[in-house]
This record gives C-alpha cells, sequence and structure tokens, in this order.
C-alpha cells in the first residue's frame, strides 16, 4: 500500500515535470504564453456609431460573409494594420453603411436575433476599433509583431444555430 502511494505520488510530479517542459517550449512572447489575445466587448457607444450610421475616418472598414448582408463589420484604428486575406475592405459613406447595418438588421430580425456593437481591444486593454454583428459571434483578437492585429471572422452562417430543424416524419 505505502508503494502504490510513492509510486502515485512520483507519477505526479513526473507529469508536472512533462508539463513544465511543454510550456516552457511553447511559445512565450512578452510574459505571456500562447501569444496575445485581445477580445471584442459589447459596447453601447459602438452600437450607436454603427446604427446613426457614422463612419469614422480614425479606421479602416472591413466586412465578413455576403456583401448585402454582412455576418461583420469591423473598423479597425489606422495606426494598426489588420491581417487577413478573409476580411473584405470597403470604403463607406454614411448611406452605405446605412444600408448594410438596415439589411443586418433586418437579417438578424428573421432569426430571432439582434445586432449589436462591440469594441475590439488589444491584449492590454486598449480600444483599437469597433465591430458590430449579432450578439452570439465570437471573433477573438489576435496581436502579433508591432501593431498588427488578427481578428477571425465569424462562422460562415452566424445564424444556423437560430433555424428551426424541420422534422420529417415519413
Amino acid at each position: 500500500m505505502y508503494i502504490i502511494k510513492k509510486v502515485t505520488f512520483n507519477s505526479i510530479l513526473g507529469f508536472a515535470g512533462i508539463l513544465l517542459m511543454l510550456m516552457s517550449s511553447c511559445s512565450i512572447h512578452d510574459g505571456k504564453i500562447f501569444g496575445r489575445y485581445g477580445k471584442i466587448a459589447p459596447d453601447g457607444v459602438a452600437t450607436q456609431s454603427f446604427e446613426s450610421c457614422s463612419v469614422d475616418g480614425n479606421l479602416d472598414y472591413y466586412a465578413s460573409g455576403p456583401d448585402l448582408y454582412p455576418n461583420a463589420i469591423i473598423g479597425i484604428d489606422r495606426r494598426y494594420e489588420l491581417v487577413s486575406d478573409l476580411w473584405k475592405k470597403r470604403e463607406f459613406t454614411p448611406d452605405d453603411l446605412k444600408i448594410l447595418v438596415q439589411n443586418m438588421q433586418s437579417k438578424a430580425w428573421e432569426h430571432g436575433s439582434m445586432m449589436r456593437g462591440f469594441n475590439i481591444l488589444d491584449d492590454m486593454g486598449n480600444d483599437i476599433g469597433d465591430a458590430y454583428s449579432i450578439l452570439s459571434v465570437i471573433m477573438p483578437v489576435k496581436m502579433i509583431d508591432g501593431n498588427k492585429v488578427i481578428v477571425y471572422t465569424p462562422p460562415l452562417d452566424p445564424y444556423e444555430k437560430f433555424k428551426l430543424r424541420r422534422l420529417d416524419t415519413d
């Protein structure tokens, strides 16, 4: 019985040592394991900005998804560079933005959801842009070399979970 406990304790120590070696071999940047991740956070001011069709001259705008009703629109501060082939860069007038926002709201309404504005935050919590999409969309934010940022696009069909499934009884 004593030997089994000792072996178990030694196994735990061995496992902890392996785990420590794996963690130390992982990418560490500025003391952070696995990279520098920011986030998107719901924000009423960003919601109001998109819904009042206010185009901010300090932001570069991008859209993801269909041209008529994108799954998301983001605006990245011009001091940062978006690294992505999936976001389409867009130049908006207030009228262009108004049409897209209305189309996005209609699409969300059809699926029983609502649109929301978000702040895009870097790994230090600094505001580096805005986003507009349905609340349940997850778009991870990763900071890379210098002022480069990756904002991952939303799923191809963010409304899929809202769709009712038809059950055939044949």
